[in-house]
């Protein structure tokens, strides 16, 4: 079986150069190519038509193959349908900011955490996602633009703490030197609340930023809305976010989808605000995408500014995420199903 060249780190790649008779300073040649998109061996110029040879025969690079994208009119938003080798699909965003353009990543194909309102949970998990996988949704998209992405967020389909070896290994390939050299600032990672997780990242990667998918402001509709919420309830998630804003010093993001008559009242934003005192934190309000799959409705931009006052009136960092792609299947998982139907 041909290795996945892609998925090595510049260490384990030299060590896989050497083990192939050929010099270690090769091994940042190679790296280099794969992080300028290159998808052929034969096209490492550089390196001797033996060693291509050599790798050709013994090495894949991985390569998505792009299915579809949507272009929003509105903002320039792209969404893509990458098809993997197995034949799954996943999905990544490009968007447009003042501060840069960052690409939201999958981690895996599907989820199994089944949040009630999310379009990724629908079919259940496919599978994980190689780092190769992952890494190369951020090459795909900079060679299809021809800009450069400045932030990357793994927030699109999946869980990433689930995958978690794999999302640990994509974070040090995307942070190496030698190939996309991003800054772990400009990393953000997104998890529902798996708590042992949410630990070991701290120790881990304490630059990378940390997003939590709240949604709630008690355990009731949180364990509605979140199963995982019946394994690690509300306090307990709320007491380690705390305790990892103490160990890294960054602030934590609450992601929380607005959904009408669900967690969108006055009270709901008080109770929110009460839980949250405590922690060095933002929170970002989503006024839901409609999911034709599921039952419930945003409550749209002016129920979204109400509860975004409570919250900043009882002392709680918030705004309202801008919304982008508007025009195109903008919630995760929406591009995906379509393919499969």
């Amino acid at each position: 079986m041909k290795e996945d060249i892609k998925s090595m780190s510049l260490e384990e790649l030299e060590i896989f150069i050497e083990s192939i008779g050929e010099k270690k300073y090769r091994a940042k040649q190679v790296f280099s190519w794969l992080y300028k998109g290159i998808y052929n061996f034969n096209d490492m110029s550089d390196l001797s038509k033996e060693l291509r040879n050599k790798l050709d025969q013994i090495a894949y690079i991985e390569r998505l193959d792009i299915l579809k994208i949507q272009e929003s009119k509105k903002d320039r938003t792209r969404k893509y349908l990458f098809g993997l080798r197995d034949g799954s699909a996943i999905e990544s965003v490009f968007m447009k900011y003042r501060h840069g353009n960052t690409v939201c990543i999958s981690s895996q194909a599907g989820c199994r955490m089944g949040c009630d309102f999310c379009a990724s949970a629908i079919g259940g998990l496919t599978k994980n996602l190689s780092p190769s996988e992952m890494v190369d949704q951020v090459i795909a998209i900079e060679k299809d633009t021809g800009e450069k992405v400045n932030n990357i967020v793994v927030m699109g389909t999946g869980e990433p703490f689930d995958n978690y070896d794999n999302l640990c290994k994509f974070i040090v390939l995307i942070h190496t030197q030698e190939g996309m050299n991003m800054s772990l600032r400009n990393i953000t990672v997104s998890t529902c609340g798996l708590i042992p997780k949410i630990k070991e990242f701290g120790t881990d990667f304490p630059q990378v930023n940390l997003a939590i998918s709240l949604h709630a402001p008690n355990d009731a509709i949180r364990s509605k809305l979140m199963p995982i919420n019946r394994k690690y309830p509300m306090d307990e998630l709320l007491r380690v976010c705390h305790e990892h804003t103490m160990v890294t010093g960054r602030r934590i993001t609450f992601e929380y989808a607005l959904i009408e008559g669900v967690n969108d009242s006055s009270e709901n934003a008080k109770e929110l605000a009460d839980k949250l005192s405590n922690i060095l934190c933002h929170v970002n309000i989503i006024p839901l995408n409609l999911v034709s799959e599921r039952d419930y409705r945003g409550g749209g931009r002016r129920s979204a500014q109400i509860f975004c006052n409570i919250l900043t009136q009882n002392g709680i960092n918030a705004t309202i995420r801008r919304e982008l792609g508007s025009d195109i299947d903008a919630a995760c998982g929406q591009l995906r199903l379509k393919q499969k139907n």
